[in-house]
């Protein structure tokens, strides 16, 4: 058996399962991949949402409502991401914590909390003036929706 079989071995493979675990966002399957706190499949581009713990674990939500509820279930966990979609730009999942989000009897969610995320504050404002209803902040969401 050559050394280098025995002395770098262990490594190679070390470096290969390390780099399998990247913690960042997959990309969502519309139409393939299941709600992880409702289990219907996720569909709807414009409401889906994302974490991804801080060892790499990923989570997909059909709505922001479930990952809301799913975040009340999981206090204890790290989340290294926490991702809604832009309503405004269809697929793109920008940090939940920043987002703007409407509640309007206007735009429905998958759900059926009318929940909507915008990127800004003026894309959010834009958005209350075409569909009427309420904005709020991330961390007002943990404390109106059951």
């Amino acid at each position: 058996m050559s050394i280098f079989k025995i002395r770098f071995g262990p490594v190679i493979i070390l470096l290969l399962s390390v780099a399998g675990c990247t913690v960042e966002p997959k990309p969502i399957e519309y139409g393939t991949d299941a709600c992880t706190h409702c289990m219907m499949n996720i569909v709807d581009d414009q409401h889906a949402a994302q974490l991804v713990t801080g060892k790499g674990k990923v989570y997909k939500f059909d709505a922001i409502e479930c990952m809301v509820n799913e975040l009340k279930k999981e206090s204890d966990t790290d989340f290294a991401y926490q991702l809604v979609c832009d309503f405004r730009s269809p697929g793109k999942l920008i940090d939940a914590r920043s987002a703007q989000y409407l509640i309007s009897e206007n735009l429905p969610s998958p759900m059926g909390a009318y929940l909507s995320a915008f990127s800004s504050e003026p894309a959010a404002d834009s958005a209350l003036i075409q569909f009427s209803g309420q904005l709020h902040t991330w961390e007002e969401l943990f404390v109106i929706l059951q």
